[in-house]
């Protein structure tokens, strides 16, 4: 199934399991993706299903089948069998749709039963407050099983919007429904591979607000301690700013591992460990070309010190990724970035650096909209946030 529930369903089993829970999905249609998280398929759940669609029919006109009856407890007895010892159920949007009545109504039942598990329902779309369900709904029951608040269970909806529309159908205070935000998959979403992505997490670079990158070898000509010392007087201002050099020493000059050296002793005594990448370090060989790409999604911003370059590929490389470029006043780099770039001098003062740089994302709005979405919109940020607490409650 593809779509944007499932899509949530899909993400929120994977969590659970990694998070050590047994965790089953059980729906109308649909195969085990996940060999640790079985997909157990009920074909009475399915809104498609010749018999759901054949009751619908009739629901839809404002009455209740014949059928009706003896479709909610088959639905009933399979909810009973297949939840049989489970601690938490959470049932997306079948508490506030009317794709299937029979199944909500058997849920509701299986709510009320003794010994039941916790119920969450969990609402993503609302028929009673969508104009493009209200020809298909009546007063009465089952319609009325989408609109009144089910004893002992717990309603979450995705936003405060739809919270608070919850809580105008349903008569409910809004501190009774617990809202959480579905997430993004930053992986899939940056299009970072799977090297890169370990790469990321190793050094923490989801935390980094800003991330600056600066994909060269360590050479002298890149003049590399002034990012280090532009870093320092940022994290002044951004105590999460982080920097990251990719390349290891240049090959062709013995010098250049003492330079690392230097650049690494730098970084210590301003107070920079886990802060300043020298990638060198880690990584003596060299990053794989996709994994160098792959900083240029992660990261907010281009960073190039250098005193000298013959031409300046990363600026170019900066400019498909989007990122804004502070940079070195050289003219290679001008010839390429043009008005497109934030320009300093190579002996520039790191202080006057940092507040450039600082100024000119404070007035990007995309980098802000960036920042949220990484610490408050990734599943893992919500998973911890919301999903594990939901679990440890009675």
């Amino acid at each position: 199934m593809v779509g944007g529930v499932e899509e949530v369903i899909a993400h929120q089993a994977r969590l659970f399991s990694a998070a050590g829970h047994r965790v089953r999905v059980i729906a109308g249609r649909g195969s085990t993706w996940d060999e640790q998280i079985p997909v157990v398929v009920f074909p009475l759940l399915d809104s498609r299903h010749p018999q759901v669609l054949e009751l619908k029919a009739g629901l839809d006109q404002g009455f209740v089948p014949a059928a009706f009856a003896d479709l909610q407890e088959a639905i009933f007895r399979g909810l009973c069998e297949r939840l049989a010892g489970v601690n938490l159920v959470i049932a997306h949007n079948l508490g506030g749709l009317n794709k299937n009545l029979a199944a909500t109504a058997a849920l509701r039942r299986f709510s009320q039963a003794s010994g039941a598990s916790r119920l969450v329902l969990w609402q993503h779309d609302l028929a009673w407050t969508a104009p493009r369900y209200q020809a298909e709904l009546h007063p009465g029951w089952p319609w009325d099983l989408l609109r009144t608040p089910w004893p002992e269970v717990l309603q979450v909806t995705i936003s405060s919007a739809r919270q608070a529309e919850l809580a105008g159908l349903m008569g409910m205070p809004l501190d009774q429904i617990r809202v959480i935000p579905n997430g993004i998959d930053l992986q899939a979403a940056l299009r970072v591979s799977t090297s890169g992505w370990e790469l990321a997490r190793e050094l923490r670079l989801l935390r980094a607000s800003p991330l600056l990158l600066t994909p060269v070898r360590v050479t002298r000509r890149k003049n590399l301690e002034l990012g280090l010392r532009v870093l320092a007087e940022l994290r002044s201002r951004l105590p999460d700013a982080a920097l990251v050099i990719t390349g290891p020493p240049g090959a062709h000059n013995p010098a250049n591992a003492a330079y690392l050296a230097e650049l690494s002793a730098l970084r210590g005594g301003l107070g920079l460990e886990g802060a300043a990448h020298l990638l060198g370090e880690l990584r003596p060989e060299g990053l794989l070309e996709a994994e160098v790409t792959d900083l240029y999604q992660l990261a907010d911003a281009l960073f190039l010190p250098s005193r000298e370059e013959g031409f300046g590929l990363p600026i170019l490389e900066a400019g498909l990724a989007r990122l804004p470029i502070f940079c070195a006043d050289i003219p290679p780099l001008r010839q390429l970035a043009g008005d497109w770039a934030e320009y300093f001098s190579p002996d520039g003062d790191p202080r006057a650096i940092a507040a450039a740089i600082h100024v000119r994302l404070e007035d990007t709005p995309a980098f802000h909209l960036r920042q949220r979405v990484k610490q408050d919109y990734s599943w893992e940020a919500v998973y911890h946030r919301y999903l594990s607490p939901l679990l440890e409650e009675k």
